[in-house]
């Protein structure tokens, strides 16, 4: 009761203002530690599942792909994570820069800036409650003037993810499994090709052709004899095996 009288008549004390943001602060930044290291567990384990599905004898793609996907998912919640923290890393420099100008001014202006990323940071469903007492105690300090009151829907932001998808899980399959997309349409039955041996007979084959139609030529100017009638007859049976 006193405490509530007290701050009625009297302007709240700098200093305790500032622990009780610092505080929150760093409340927030174990927050997103634990969830970091969390993800950080959960993507170990989906790549080792990838790693062991993809090794077995009958190695399902469908779900190596559910898996992929599921990967892709913890991946973008770590960078979302990572900028977070960064966001709030941002916010505890310039509360004590406020702060500090307080302390030689007397008086604090309103930062857009702090304002944008305690907005940013309080739509994160793991940092919502946490966030927005530190945007209360910063709305006392006059370090931002409002909050957000309703979480922004990420409609936009999953649909352009979503486009991105395919791209990112077939990276995945490829970098743990080893296997590209393109190793996984290889033609079946493919129709089979002469050896070099079997094109070498063919050509054989052909050459002694038209050797024969060479001579058979050469051999119709002469057919008065009966030896070389006999000739041109067993060379005209000849050529009809070559080309059956």
């Amino acid at each position: 009761m006193m405490e509530s009288v007290k701050n009625y008549f009297y302007k709240p004390d700098p200093a305790t203002q500032l622990r009780k943001c610092n505080t929150l602060i760093r409340a927030n930044s174990r927050q997103l530690d634990r969830h970091v290291a969390h993800l950080s567990s959960l993507e170990l384990k989906t790549k080792n599942s990838i790693l062991a599905v993809s090794r077995r004898k009958n190695a399902s793609p469908t779900e190596i792909r559910i898996l992929a996907r599921e990967l892709v998912r913890i991946r973008r919640q770590k960078s979302r994570m990572a900028t977070s923290k960064a966001q709030l890393e941002s916010v505890g420099m310039q509360v004590r820069e406020a702060f500090g100008v307080r302390k030689i001014e007397g008086s604090i202006k309103a930062s857009t800036g702090v304002m944008k990323d305690v907005n940013s940071l309080v739509r994160l469903p793991e940092l919502t409650s946490t966030m927005r007492d530190l945007g209360a105690e910063l709305v006392k300090a006059g370090i931002i003037e409002e909050m957000v009151g309703d979480m922004v829907p990420g409609g936009e932001e999953d649909l352009m993810e979503d486009e991105e998808d395919e791209q990112e899980v077939e990276k995945i399959i490829g970098e743990i499994t080893g296997v590209k997309k393109k190793d996984t349409s290889k033609p079946v039955n493919l129709p089979e090709v002469p050896d070099s041996f079997e094109r070498d007979e063919l050509a054989d084959e052909q050459a002694k052709m038209k050797e024969f139609e060479a001579r058979l030529a050469l051999l119709k100017g002469d057919v008065d004899e009966d030896e070389e009638e006999e000739r041109l007859q067993a060379m005209q049976a000849r050529l009809e095996e070559l080309k059956s």
